[in-house]
């Protein structure tokens, strides 16, 4: 079977190249485009609400309404002669999406499913080669890929199928009331090569820019609107240091095993227990070898090719030559860095509306029973009302000291407020894990009618189709002189959304259109409540964020345009001790940011901002302080680099394959701050055995006494510097017969 595939890298201009069995991709990847944790998973509403419709299954209704899009979108890339066939950059297409765990579990109409997809996407003549991932039985000619972690293990189905990886987690989403899973470079690293070293084809990194959930679109009702998914360009754009260069240097070094890579297969040798050598040969004399030590423990000494090569734990080295290391996944050369937000706005001068709890009159209907939540509002808004009446009797024992009632409330939706007789008497919330909720307090009623009024809020992440959200009951009060009410199915009052979506407060026409209350008469801590502001555009060109610490839960928006959900009540409970990048990840190895916000900062759009002006609302459900919300500029704070003096690099071997040298070098530390910025000071510098990491660095017990003076005199004003990891520089060895390395922080500014 032949490919024809664009290959690009950052040192050459875009080529075609044709090429037999197996296809081999370079450092431009982007070229799927997967739907995935979107609301409803990308999915339109209405869809469920097709006659007779059932999702991803061998299901008329829904086939149709897959085959109408999917040809829509094929022929909108044909018009614009987007496709490789046509002299355009799509070399790839996707059909479906990790179908494979559910065709296990559907059975035969899944399989019928699955053949049916495929053909209607070959049927579509883009030219170019169809994948489907997490996919084994993938019908010919399409190509089942691998999604995860790890692909080292996978195989495609046919033997003439390329060997590709179609989703390299660098990361993990974040969730509302968790911690933030981060993943290490070097594990990230030792996977890639990992896959590469056993024949691997094609790698498309997922996240390799991290994104925004802007508006109602986060994938589920506990997803965040942060979707940086520790991506090495993180979610406003800027560098995530050291993991984006390290896999650019990882991809180099690739790139210079290609002539070896491309001939054929490995020849795979054992060297320990837990270490192997795999080497691949070209008929014209190439030769590149993988030495790769699984061990996450210890490291080791290996023999190869009469030489011998210290391998760290969990690592792997790239030899482009077979004799000569340029990289391994554990020894990070590029610089890290520590990021900082800074204030560039406060002090807005806020205005106040408060939302109204829902009534008869306002827009409302009734029904017997509780509704399903989605059905009601057709997704369009997250907020449900539900509102009955109580009549309570003068002779109720509770009114003469007895504890109050207890309401109970069982929902399916992902939060809920309850108010009676328009207070707020509590609120309770679900989980990732566990979406459904009760509430169950005592709650203060009066004599004659109350009003029950409970505001679900809810947004569904996959399965939408068939599962249901909102309140749905049974709700009771109990604590009563005749014991039980069950109040499930008696007269509900409905209302969807809030007053302030129907009159969209949000908007730069629709703000004006109530009673705004000035800041110095604005309730802290009140429930509903809707507020804005307005500020100017500040200087510059640095990525912008608002500061949400000091509100609940709620949206945001600035001009109209939704910045997403925040929910930062919802502390983030879980494990975030220290994380050693050895050893099989998954997500939920490595976090960050236990007893914080799940995310504290929300992405502000530059292109969103108007010079002068700018409406900034907001809507607080819970109660917040909006006096502590403040607009920040993300930029750099201090760049490190913590590299060892033996340690391997792409230019020390260049130069030794060139003939420039007859020698092995020492490397050295590179520092560069943002464009625009100078280094101002050095925070830490030394020489030696110096402990911990960039933002936490500590002298050891090693340690050369210049090495401050080294990195004032190199680096300090420079935007960029690079100092030799010798010890002649230093003022001499520190301590002879130890391998010693150079960590330093510098401050930019």
């Amino acid at each position: 079977m032949e490919f024809w595939v664009l290959l690009e890298n950052e040192n050459e201009s875009s080529m075609e190249i044709k090429i037999r069995k197996k296809p081999f991709f370079w450092h431009n990847f982007g070229v799927l485009s997967i739907f995935c944790c979107l609301n409803f998973r990308g999915f339109p509403v209405w869809l469920k609400y097709v006659p007779g419709i059932s999702f991803r299954t061998n299901n008329g209704p829904f086939k149709a309404a897959m085959q109408k899009f999917t040809t829509k979108i094929v022929n909108m890339m044909k018009a614009e002669r987007l496709y490789e066939s046509q002299g355009g950059p799509i070399i790839l297409s996707q059909i479906e999406n990790e179908y494979g765990p559910m065709e296990r579990e559907l059975g035969a109409p899944g399989r019928a499913y699955t053949k049916w997809a495929a053909k209607m996407a070959l049927d579509l003549g883009t030219g170019v080669p169809w994948v489907m991932c997490k996919q084994d039985d993938a019908p010919d000619p399409i190509i089942n890929t691998c999604n995860g972690f790890y692909c080292d293990n996978f195989s495609p189905n046919k033997a003439y199928k390329p060997k590709m990886w179609t989703e390299a987690w660098t990361g993990w989403f974040t969730e509302f009331g968790g911690p933030v899973p981060y993943r290490p470079a070097e594990d990230l690293a030792f996977s890639v090569a990992k896959f590469i070293q056993k024949g691997g084809s094609f790698i498309n990194y997922y996240m390799y820019h991290g994104g925004t959930n802007f508006g109602r679109t986060a994938g589920g009702p506990f997803i965040a609107t942060s979707y940086d998914y520790d991506a090495p360009l993180d979610e406003y754009g800027l560098l995530r240091q050291p993991k984006w260069g390290h896999l650019k240097d990882l991809h180099r070094a690739i790139k210079l095993c290609e002539p070896a890579l491309v001939s054929g297969d490995p020849t795979v040798t054992p060297l320990g227990n837990y270490q192997e050598a795999h080497v691949f040969n070209s008929k014209s004399g190439a030769c590149a070898a993988f030495l790769a030590n699984y061990n996450q423990h210890s490291f080791a000494k290996v023999s190869f090719r009469n030489m011998h090569y210290n391998l760290p734990p969990w690592s792997i080295s790239i030899l482009p030559d077979c004799k000569n290391t340029v990289y391994n996944t554990a020894r990070i050369g590029a610089q890290s860095a520590q990021m900082k937000m800074t204030p560039v706005s406060r002090g807005f001068s806020w205005q106040s509306y408060n939302e109204q709890t829902a009534s008869y009159e306002d827009n409302s209907f009734t029904a017997a029973g509780l509704l399903e939540q989605i059905n009601t509002t057709r997704d369009m808004t997250d907020y449900l009302w539900y509102s009955t009446d109580v009549k309570i009797d003068p002779r109720e024992g509770f009114l003469r000291g007895g504890k109050w009632p207890v309401l109970t409330v069982y929902s399916a939706g992902h939060a809920l407020h309850v108010f009676i007789n328009g207070q707020l008497s509590g609120t309770t919330y679900g989980s990732l894990e566990n979406p459904k909720l009760t509430f169950s307090q005592g709650v203060n009623l009066r004599v004659g009618v109350n009003k029950i009024s409970l505001l679900s809020i809810s947004n569904v992440g996959p399965h939408f189709e068939t599962w249901n959200a909102g309140v749905l009951g049974p709700v009771s009060l109990s604590g009563l002189n005749k014991g039980k009410w069950d109040l499930t199915w008696q007269k509900w009052s409905y209302k969807v959304g809030l007053k302030g979506e129907a009159l969209s407060l949000h908007s730069l026409s629709g703000s004006t259109s109530v009673e705004w209350v000035e800041g110095s008469s604005i309730s802290q801590r009140q429930p509903l409540t809707w507020y804005k502001t307005t500020f100017n555009a500040p200087g510059g060109n640095d990525p912008l964020a608002l500061d949400m610490n000091t509100m609940s839960k709620g949206q945001v928006w600035i001009n109209g345009q939704s910045i997403g959900r925040y929910w930062n009540q919802y502390k983030a409970s879980g494990n975030c001790g220290a994380c050693n990048y050895a050893g099989w990840f998954n997500e939920k190895k490595c976090l960050s940011k236990c007893g914080e916000a799940s995310q504290r900062w929300y992405h502000v759009p530059r292109s969103w901002l108007r010079p002068t002006g700018n409406l900034l609302v907001i809507f607080e459900e819970w109660g917040g302080n909006p006096n502590g919300i403040f607009l920040a500029k993300r930029e750099l704070a201090s760049v490190c680099a913590d590299i060892y003096e033996w340690q391997p690099t792409l230019m020390n071997w260049q130069m030794q394959a060139s003939g420039k040298v007859n020698r092995p070098l020492r490397p050295k530390a590179h520092l560069s701050c943002a464009p625009g910025q100078k280094i101002s000071s050095i925070k830490f510098a030394s020489f030696g055995t110096p402990q911990g990491i960039c933002g936490s660095f500590r002298e050891g017990s090693c340690h050369a006494h210049h090495s401050y003076d080294v990195f004032e005199k190199y680096c300090i004003g420079q935007q960029s510097c690079a100092v030799p990891v010798t010890p002649e520089i230093f003022g001499g060895d520190p301590c002879p017969n130890v391998m010693k390395k150079l960590s330093a922080e510098v401050i930019c500014g």
